[in-house]
């Protein structure tokens, strides 16, 4: 059982900047599949991005490239999104999310990946105009 808590948050005006972070919890694993997922509202759930703990490969869904950035911190168990030049259409709930099974991570991952096992409980960003 692996138990994800995401903090920082918050409202920002269009071309602002947020990072979010993600702390693991719970039962340790040496290499993991984590990633960010956002829902608006009325809209579908999304992948946003995703690294490999291990090799720290990164993955990037088209609409976020050159603009977020995903890291970890192994030792704190730690997840990181950092958002730049944030739009108006970034605005959603952002969830943490992992899986055990690190082929998850892959080069097809992007807006439609399948949910990974483990998901906190989100947080908000919301993006004004």
């Amino acid at each position: 059982q692996v138990r994800l808590l995401e903090s920082g948050g918050g409202s920002v005006p269009a071309g602002g900047s947020l990072r979010l972070s993600c702390t693991a919890s719970g039962k340790t694993y040496s290499r993991l599949c984590m990633g960010w997922f956002r829902q608006a509202p009325g809209k579908d759930r999304e992948g946003v991005a995703a690294i490999d703990t291990e090799t720290a490969t990164t993955y990037y869904a088209e609409p976020v490239k050159g603009r977020f950035t995903i890291s970890h911190d192994n030792s704190a168990r730690t997840l990181y999104l950092q958002m730049d030049t944030l739009e108006p259409e970034d605005t959603a709930m952002y969830y943490c999310e992992t899986d055990l099974n690190v082929l998850r991570c892959n080069d097809r991952f992007g807006t439609n990946s399948p949910a990974f096992t483990y998901r906190g409980q989100g947080t908000q960003v919301t993006v004004s105009s």
